[in-house]
């Protein structure tokens, strides 16, 4: 039965979409992930036959991201492409579009059973500064959804199961793995849920305000409402009556914690946090600081409920 179209990348290009060898056969595919926490989603249920490339490395963040040519090159070269979609992940709304034929790109915010929340605009919570809106607009004219759908396990689930339907349709010979893989991963987020809600069970109704309004996903499969948000340009350092406004709103909701995040200047935060009773945290909703893997999307998570429930009950 036959695997993926071979994929023959020239020597520069093969750390950036590696060649996946199947176990059991010379053939070789390209699976590529665009960011960290479908990357490790996509590798969990690869688990065994091969590993997907990864797009967006590091700490670099899909909001403001612009692929380098040989990235764009390398991605030529895929035979999937697994993204989150085209209002998060602006820098690839183009490149996909010139995918060859026989590719196949899985906008997974699309996939059946994916629960999508609106935005959050207005009152405590602040527009994406950082984000291309008009490159959004482009994009997804009428979708105005929240676009970290990755943040509930619940959708996630979900996820798994697009990412096994379209890797088993392009490599049935792999169909038993892809499916045993898919079983083992649905099994462990569904314990990761349940301890997340166990770990939290001692902070929730405490008020906290993130760095930008990324975790309502979270927040809403956890029952741990953030108070608002304080987003602010990362190139632009805010001036001293926008930090005289966001100190107000920290301490108009009462806030216990403010969290900062890897990819942008935790010195800030110290800053809106200065003069008021607020304590500051990180919170990472991408994996900017864990490594690439199947392991990270349980560690991301994980480490949103232990950041929060470290910050949240620590003493004033």
């Amino acid at each position: 039965m036959p695997l993926l179209r071979p994929l023959f990348l020239a020597a520069a290009l093969s750390l950036l979409v590696p060649t996946v060898q199947a176990r059991d056969s010379g053939s070789a595919s390209a699976v590529v992930a665009s960011i960290k926490p479908i990357h490790s989603l996509v590798a969990g249920v690869m688990e065994g036959v091969g590993e997907p490339a990864l797009i967006v490395e590091g700490a670099g963040s899909p909001h403001t991201y612009r692929m380098k040519p040989s990235e764009a090159e390398a991605l030529q070269s895929a035979d999937i492409v697994f993204w989150a979609g085209a209002y998060l992940e602006t820098f690839l709304v183009k490149p996909l579009a010139t995918l060859g034929a026989q590719a196949k790109s899985v906008e997974l915010v699309d996939a059946p059973g994916v629960d999508k929340l609106s935005l959050r605009e207005g009152g405590p919570f602040e527009a994406d500064a950082h984000e291309d809106e008009s490159a959004s607009e482009a994009a997804h004219e009428d979708e105005q959804f929240d676009t970290h759908v990755w943040l509930d396990p619940v959708n996630a689930k979900a996820m798994v199961g697009a990412i096994e339907t379209a890797l088993t349709s392009a490599d049935p010979a792999h169909a038993e793995i892809y499916a045993a893989n898919a079983d083992k991963l649905e099994a462990r987020l569904d314990g990761l849920i349940a301890e997340v809600e166990a770990d939290l069970a001692g902070v929730r109704g405490r008020p906290f305000i993130v760095f930008h309004d990324a975790y309502q996903y979270f927040e809403r499969r956890f029952a741990i409402p953030a108070a608002g948000s304080i987003t602010v340009s990362p190139e632009t350092p805010p001036g001293a009556r926008r930090v005289a406004a966001l100190q107000a709103k920290v301490k108009a909701v009462g806030a216990t914690c403010v969290f900062a995040e890897p990819q942008f200047e935790p010195a800030l935060v110290d800053v809106i946090i200065e003069g008021t009773d607020a304590k500051a945290g990180v919170l990472d909703p991408e994996g900017a600081a864990l490594k690439d893997g199947p392991e990270l999307y349980f560690e991301l998570i994980g480490n949103l409920a232990a950041s929060l429930k470290d910050c949240l009950s620590s003493e004033n």
